[in-house]
């Protein structure tokens, strides 16, 4: 017969040896359900958030701003707070 293989045993770890379980150490674990990971909310919620609105634009000016890349409208959102004379949010 053979010689058993001890390399494959998990050696012990004493309990008191293990680290401190804190409120951070909480704040940063998953959270599952069953089996099921329960995903956290993303980015934190913003203190003004930015409402969605339909306008009409003429397509040549709207076909600049979207050539400019992500961020376009962003960048509108800026301009037109320029036009209105309001300070830049953020």
């Amino acid at each position: 017969m053979p010689k058993k293989n001890d390399s494959t045993k998990t050696p012990w770890v004493d309990p008191d040896d293990a680290p401190e379980l804190t409120q951070e150490w909480f704040a940063k674990a998953d959270l599952y359900e069953g089996d099921r990971l329960i995903r956290k909310g993303g980015r934190p919620k913003a203190e003004a958030p930015k409402k969605p609105v339909s306008i009409r634009l003429d397509p040549d000016l709207l076909e600049y701003f979207r050539a400019s890349g992500p961020g376009w409208q962003t960048r509108v959102n800026d301009l037109l707070r320029q036009a209105a004379g309001l300070p830049k949010a953020g």
